[in-house]
C-alpha cells in the first residue's frame, strides 16, 4: 500500500529529501474518487519523474453547491490502493484544517481565462481551484504538476497561474481518458443511471461530429446547434453550452487559423458533464 501521509511537515521532510539528493518531483492534484483517467496522469508523472505526489483533497472552495460538496465521493483507501499499481511514492491526503486552518484570507483569482463559459456557470469555482492548486504547489514543492485536458479551462488558469506568479513548477497537460463510447472518465459518471450510462457518449459524438462539420466549412453556429440538438433528442436533461473558443485565452474565435477549442457542458441524469476536443 502507497504511503498515506496527511501534514503538510510530514510531506515536506520527505520532499525536501528527494530534493536534496537531486531527484525531479512531480505532483498530481486530484479529489480522488480516482478512475483510469487519474491514473494516467500518475504514470505519466512515474515516467518523467524520479518521486510522485497524488493529492486527494476535497477542496471545499472550489464547490458552489453544498450537496454537491457533501454527495462528492470520498474513498482514500481504495484511492491509495489504485496508487499503488503506478506505483506513486506517497499520497498526500490532508484534512481541510490541514489546507485553510483557522483565520485563513488569502485567495487567488485569476482574471480572464477563468471567467466565460464554467467562470460564468460557477462564479468562484476558479477562485477555489486557483487558491488550492498555488498551495499544493507550495505544500508540494514539485518540480512538475500534471492535469487532464478533460477540464480544459482549468489547465487553462492553472497555466496562466503559474506564468502570471512566476512560479517555479512545470505545467503537464495530459490527454483526457475516455470510455469505450467516447465519454470521459469523471469520478461523477458512477452517479448516471445505467439508462443515463447508455447515452452519455452522445456528448462526445455530437460535438466530434460538429467538430468535423466545421472543418470541412458548415458555419460554426450551425454545426454547433446541430450537436446541441442531438444531445437534447439524446434524453439529456439541459444542454448548458457548447462554443467554439480560442484555445489559449477561452475567447469566442472565428478564427480557423488560431487553435481552437470546442467546450461543452450538459446535464443526465441529475449530473453535470463536461467535455472539449481541438478543432
Amino acid at each position: 500500500m502507497t504511503e498515506i501521509v496527511h501534514t503538510v511537515a510530514e510531506l515536506r521532510q520527505r520532499v525536501r529529501a528527494w530534493r536534496a539528493a537531486g531527484e525531479s518531483v512531480g505532483v498530481v492534484p486530484t479529489m480522488g474518487a480516482l478512475h483510469e483517467g487519474h491514473l494516467s496522469l500518475a504514470r505519466r508523472a512515474r515516467a518523467e519523474c524520479g518521486r510522485v505526489i497524488t493529492t486527494i483533497f476535497v477542496n471545499p472552495k472550489q464547490f458552489n453547491n453544498p450537496d454537491d460538496l457533501k454527495k462528492y465521493p470520498r474513498t482514500l483507501k481504495a484511492d491509495a490502493s489504485l496508487l499503488s499499481s503506478v506505483p506513486v511514492d506517497i499520497v498526500f491526503a490532508p484534512s481541510v484544517d490541514e489546507v485553510y486552518p483557522e483565520g485563513f484570507a488569502s485567495t487567488v483569482s485569476v482574471a480572464g481565462v477563468s471567467e466565460p463559459l464554467e467562470g460564468r456557470m460557477r462564479p468562484g469555482h476558479f477562485d477555489g481551484v486557483a487558491t488550492v492548486v498555488t498551495k499544493l504547489f507550495g505544500m508540494t514543492e514539485a518540480h512538475r504538476g500534471y492535469f487532464g485536458q478533460k477540464d480544459w479551462q482549468q489547465l487553462q488558469v492553472v497555466l496562466r497561474l503559474v506564468r502570471d506568479l512566476n512560479l517555479p513548477v512545470e505545467v503537464v497537460g495530459c490527454e483526457t481518458i475516455r470510455e469505450a463510447d467516447g465519454l470521459a472518465m469523471s469520478s461523477r459518471n458512477v452517479r448516471l443511471t445505467p439508462e443515463g450510462r447508455a447515452i452519455a457518449g452522445v456528448l462526445y459524438s455530437a460535438i466530434t461530429a460538429a467538430a468535423t462539420d466545421i472543418r470541412a466549412g458548415q458555419s460554426d453556429r450551425m454545426a454547433i446547434r446541430e450537436a446541441a440538438e442531438k444531445v437534447r433528442a439524446a434524453g439529456f436533461e439541459r444542454v448548458e453550452y457548447i462554443e467554439l473558443r480560442d484555445a489559449g485565452t477561452l475567447m469566442p474565435s472565428d478564427d480557423p487559423r488560431r487553435a481552437r477549442r470546442m467546450l461543452a457542458a450538459a446535464w443526465l441524469d441529475g449530473v453535470r458533464l463536461i467535455d472539449n476536443i481541438p478543432v
